[in-house]
């Protein structure tokens, strides 16, 4: 069996990993013991009787920003320990996470996620501990626990055995450069809507077109900027 991917996740509630990684699919994932998961309280290194972790900003501004000292030990521990492919930093002005991105650390043995939270973290941890920050897009959440969820299960569900059908993760959206097609199940017709005819026929060939003109149709419908970048990279 191959050696499990380790995942060590940094945050201040280390509590909202609670549930994701004692139910779906990251359970599976450990308990087949295809990934590792250890989430690791910012807190047990904050400074002080209070275990302060963040102070106000230099210069003003409303919000709190993440103290470097306890970010600091945590990482530098950790990195005692063992050799990271990646220190992660999720961030709204991170590269954007994607499927080639997703499949490139599933092929990796240890991923360092760093949750920031309040304002901001200290620049200074950006600059000399992390060696990779990514989006989830233009968008604002509370803090990195979500984003970092989100890597988590994009990356894992890719190891192989995670997933019962490892076929499935290889024709998701994206993979191939478009958007996947439709899909149907029984019954063949409902409330007056029918499936497509070439689905019932068992026509493998002619099931495989239809799929790529639909995904073709509903990437050019919805996401025609993909089809842009599939040209340009092949």
């Amino acid at each position: 069996m191959m050696e499990p991917l380790r995942i060590d996740v940094i945050s201040v509630i280390p509590g909202f990993f609670d549930s994701p990684l004692q139910n779906g699919l990251l359970a599976i994932a450990r308990k087949k013991q295809y990934a590792e998961i250890h989430v690791h309280n910012l807190h047990d290194y904050g400074l002080g009787r209070y275990r302060q972790v963040d102070d106000t900003p230099f210069g003003g501004g409303a919000g709190m920003v993440i103290r470097p000292e306890p970010v600091f030990a945590c990482v530098e521990k950790l990195l005692e320990e063992r050799e990271y492919d990646w220190v992660i930093f999720p961030t709204p002005d991170g590269k954007p996470f994607d499927q080639p991105l997703a499949n490139r650390l599933s092929r990796t043995k240890n991923i360092m996620l760093l949750c920031g939270h309040y304002k901001a973290v200290d620049d200074r941890i950006r600059q000399m501990l992390v060696t990779m920050e990514v989006s989830i897009g233009d968008v604002v959440v509370s803090g990195g626990e979500i984003p970092s969820l989100v890597i988590m299960d994009a990356v894992v569900r890719l190891i192989p055995g995670v997933i019962g059908d490892g076929e499935s993760a290889l024709t998701d959206s994206f993979q191939t450069g478009m958007l996947d097609s439709a899909y149907y199940t029984r019954p063949a017709e409902f409330r007056g809507m029918k499936v497509p005819d070439v689905l019932l026929s068992g026509h493998h060939r002619n099931i495989e077109k239809w799929r790529y003109e639909n995904a073709l149709q509903r990437t050019l419908q919805r996401r025609p900027d993909l089809l842009d970048k599939k040209i340009f990279n092949e």
